[in-house]
């Protein structure tokens, strides 16, 4: 069959990016679903920083990728295999498909799923197949998923079942926004209820992240990013204090306001600076959880005894250490229930063919969510 796609061929294209259009909108030939394969028709497309990495670079991936992780949809065929799901189905798509067999997978990290980071990083299926042509060439899919198209096929492991009075728009951010943002408070910082927590990055996934805190019942919430009208809305959606980075006394106003220190400090910038400012706001004893993802080059110190003499915590987050299968339906009833309004990170709603003035919305940090719409 045939699919419309935003496909990328050249990384690191110069900007504006409505007028270089990095992305060509293409019909390409999507094969039929394989063993454990599914064929799902999409409904809605979040634009994400990591697709913007891909993008510009930051986050190298062989070409020509079909790009685009973060989705919902609808199953229209199931391959040879296939006993979760049938046509009709309702589905959140993650881009890290669990195996469930290899050490995290049974260990209950399927975040860190090894067979899932081999095929992310060969461009193919967890099954290691190319289900995508575009003139006889076959492109690589962007984290199993390719979720910037009409049509896609993918892996079983790439699908979570979600109800369908859950509306797909805003489905589209369970699968990544809210897996990692949330995720990464309630998760990796195991946020207890009067605790305070600081958000570092008020972007889509760092505004999902402050609903998690708002949610966990966290009675300090310190929202840090440069831009002032993220600040803004941190404010609107519950935090209880906004901060600038960039003012020479923004960490000693955190201490002040913490009385020393946020208990959890959550990275979600992709900067190595914002890191290295969340873990000098936290208090001693406390934890810093970096849920962003910075050039891999980037790299930020710290004084070594601080480990030791204040019992810090400093660890990583990927995917907010969710278990998709568990928590996809959990976020998904926080929603539905009004607690997890994610509803008011969704500043854009666009089609595919405006995809290239999305990403430049992005990069420019006037946008938090845009969601392609099917």
């Amino acid at each position: 069959m045939k699919a419309r796609i935003a496909l990328l061929r050249t990384m690191g294209t110069a900007r504006p990016y409505q007028d270089t259009r990095p992305l060509e909108i293409v019909e390409a030939d999507l094969e039929e679903p394989g063993f454990g394969e599914v064929l799902v028709k999409m409904a809605a497309a979040g634009l994400c920083h990591s697709d913007l990495s891909v993008i510009n670079g930051d986050r190298p991936r062989d070409m020509p990728v079909a790009l685009g992780h973060e989705a919902s949809g609808i199953i229209e065929a199931v391959g040879p295999g296939v006993t979760r799901f049938e046509p009709g189905d309702h589905v959140v798509l993650v881009f890290v498909p669990s195996c469930g067999h290899c050490v995290p997978c049974a260990s209950g990290r399927p975040a860190l799923c090894e067979p899932g980071a081999v095929a992310a990083g060969k461009g193919t299926l967890l099954g290691g197949e190319r289900r995508l042509r575009y003139k006889g060439e076959a492109l690589n899919h962007h984290l199993g998923v390719s979720a910037f198209s009409t049509h896609a096929v993918m892996s079983e492991n790439s699908c979570i079942k979600i109800d369908k009075s859950v509306p797909l728009d805003r489905a589209a951010l369970l699968g990544c926004a809210v897996l990692t943002g949330v995720g990464a408070v309630l998760n990796s910082g195991e946020l207890k209820m009067g605790q305070s927590c600081a958000i570092v990055g008020l972007g889509g996934v760092g505004l999902a992240g402050l609903l998690g805190a708002v949610a966990a019942g966290a009675e300090t919430i310190v929202a840090v990013d440069m831009a002032e009208h993220k600040r803004a809305l941190a404010l609107e959606l519950g935090a209880t204090h906004a901060i600038d980075p960039t003012k020479e006394s923004a960490v000693a106003e955190v201490k002040a306001l913490t009385s020393g220190g946020v208990d959890l400090a959550v990275e979600l910038a992709g900067a190595a600076p914002a890191l290295k400012f969340a873990y000098e706001i936290t208090r001693r004893g406390g934890t810093t959880v970096t849920g962003g993802l910075p050039n891999p080059k980037a790299e930020f110190t710290i004084p070594a005894v601080s480990l030791t003499v204040g019992e810090q915590t400093l660890k990583g987050s990927y995917v907010g250490s969710c278990v998709p299968v568990r928590d996809i339906p959990r976020f998904a009833a926080m929603m539905q229930a009004g607690k997890l309004p994610i509803e008011k990170l969704m500043t854009h709603r666009i089609t595919l063919d405006e995809i290239n003035e999305g990403f430049e919305r992005l990069a420019t940090g006037e946008a938090i969510r845009q969601v392609v719409v099917f």
